[in-house]
């Protein structure tokens, strides 16, 4: 078994993580993050309007979509339009949609509608989960730009959300895979928790491998330690905009 990652990180550590507020200037919420490599591009849009099965019933909606820009991998990935969205694709943005949705109240957000984009200008590994990282950063901003909510003095947020990939590497657990170690991963997994440490997700996955009891212990152990520094950064970012 190697003594070290490929990059000398050790199991336990995340890539380096960076959050940049107000990207652009367009919509209210706007963050690129960076997780190594790995670069997304999350911005949050409010419309004063819900879908039509929800007019009428004074709850709020968010919905996320997801897309890996041309440019992002190599070979150049084709760019995805109107009915042509793969599985993968539609995959990924209901989970951010969920992932999201379930730290927010529905009812004081009121009768409108906020999209969350996340468009991945790099890929290297863990674009999901940083997507969903990002995208929380991103809504909070954009709940702060609201001017009428139901009740002012109530937050629409009631918690925290980010995520984290783990996986089994050459016979051990480890946190945050980059797309060396995602490759070679016999076991992957994707962890979406809120800042309190309550699970929202677990994807995970036997590659051509089987996982036990303790394994499972170990990579949730990572993983709930990994979303604590995540927190902390999404914290720090928002500075007097953190909403809890």
């Amino acid at each position: 078994m190697p003594s070290q990652r490929h990059d000398n990180r050790k199991p336990d550590e995340l890539r380096e993580i960076s959050i940049k507020r107000r990207y652009t200037r367009p919509a209210p919420g706007s963050v690129l993050i960076r997780a190594g490599r790995t670069t997304v591009l999350c911005t949050a849009s409010v419309e004063e309007s819900v879908p039509p099965w929800m007019k009428g019933k004074g709850r709020g909606w968010v919905t996320a979509e997801y897309s890996m820009l041309p440019g992002s991998t190599s070979p150049r990935k084709a760019r995805e339009r109107g009915s042509k969205v793969d599985g993968r694709t539609t995959e990924i943005q209901r989970l951010i949609g969920r992932s999201l949705r379930a730290v927010v109240d529905m009812e004081a957000l009121g009768e409108r509608t906020i999209t969350v984009d996340c468009d991945v200008l790099e890929a290297d590994g863990g674009t999901r989960t940083a997507a969903i990282t990002g995208a929380f950063v991103a809504l909070a901003d954009a709940i702060s730009s609201i001017e009428k909510l139901p009740d002012p003095k109530k937050s629409p947020l009631t918690g925290s959300v980010a995520a984290v990939s783990v996986g089994i590497v050459d016979g051990r657990a480890v946190l945050d895979l980059d797309y060396v170690e995602d490759v070679e991963a016999a076991v992957d997994m994707n962890v979406v928790m809120t800042g309190s440490g309550k699970f929202i997700e677990i994807q995970g996955t036997g590659e051509e491998a089987t996982f036990d009891d303790d394994d499972l212990a170990a990579l949730l152990k990572l993983a709930r330690g990994g979303i604590k520094r995540l927190t902390a950064m999404q914290k720090e970012s928002l500075g007097r905009q953190w909403p809890l």
